[in-house]
């Protein structure tokens, strides 16, 4: 099984990450919006040019959000009244190639970034999105919780604690928990680049102590201080690396 989070974009590797592997799994943020890295490419720098994303990212890489989120809406307002129109359509390009690149079979959740309601449309024959459900794969049970929780950033799909936790709940007992947030424990959340804390899921840690599945496998923060560690009889592993390195995570039983 391959295993990949926060493909942001990578089409060309992710057509080929199923290779050599039963099943791929994705576990989200498909979308690139701003290259953190490369100014220059996703969603943002086609619409507003790379010299205002090279001051948003200045912004928010200062924590200065508030300013951000005025200099994004100054921006925003110049498109006029479609705003959500010209997001949407920028996403659907992505989603459009992102989807076409899922090998088969494709097990995928979503990311803080991305947009549900669109995957409907472009998820293909042989790629399974699970949210909050769970699938038998090889005699093993895999359970899978997408989106993030509420931060200052505002992503297209955080949800409350009380909301993710519930779905936390919905998965039960299961081999490998799939979700695209870590638990919350310091040295999984900390990004040592972006020199910030990731929110993290404390019903997730919690369900991890409490359940002891063999794997808790997730993403989002894309250059933790600590990738792997075990938490009582549970290997968690930071699968998010996968824009950055275009190689995907292999889970054998």
């Amino acid at each position: 099984m391959h295993v990949v989070s926060d493909v942001h974009g990578n089409v060309r590797d992710l057509a080929r990450a199923g290779e050599g592997a039963d099943a791929l799994i994705c576990l989200g943020d498909l979308v690139l919006f701003l290259d953190y890295a490369d100014h220059s490419r996703g969603i943002f720098p086609d619409l507003f040019g790379k010299e205002n994303a090279d001051r948003i990212v200045e912004l928010r890489t200062a924590r200065r959000f508030e300013e951000a989120r005025e200099f994004g809406a100054r921006l925003w307002g110049g498109i006029g009244a479609d705003r959500a129109g010209a997001m949407e359509k920028a996403v659907r390009k992505q989603y459009a190639e992102l989807f076409a690149a899922f090998p088969t079979p494709t097990y995928a959740t979503y990311g803080n970034v991305d947009m549900p309601p669109l995957w409907r449309e472009y998820a293909r024959p042989g790629t399974t999105v699970l949210d909050g459900q769970r699938v038998e794969i090889g005699g093993w049970t895999f359970g899978f919780v997408g989106g993030g929780l509420r931060t200052p950033m505002r992503t297209p799909y955080e949800i409350g604690d009380e909301e993710y936790a519930a779905k936390i709940e919905a998965v039960g007992e299961v081999d490998v928990l799939c979700t695209h947030i870590p638990p919350e424990v310091p040295e999984l959340v900390y990004d040592t680049v972006a020199r910030r804390f990731e929110r993290g899921s404390r019903a997730l840690l919690a369900a991890i102590r409490r359940t002891k599945p063999r794997y808790s496998l997730f993403g989002h923060v894309h250059q933790p201080l600590t990738p792997r560690m075990r938490i009582g009889a549970t290997e968690c592993v930071n699968v998010g690396h996968f824009a950055g390195t275009g190689r995907p995570w292999a889970l054998e039983w």
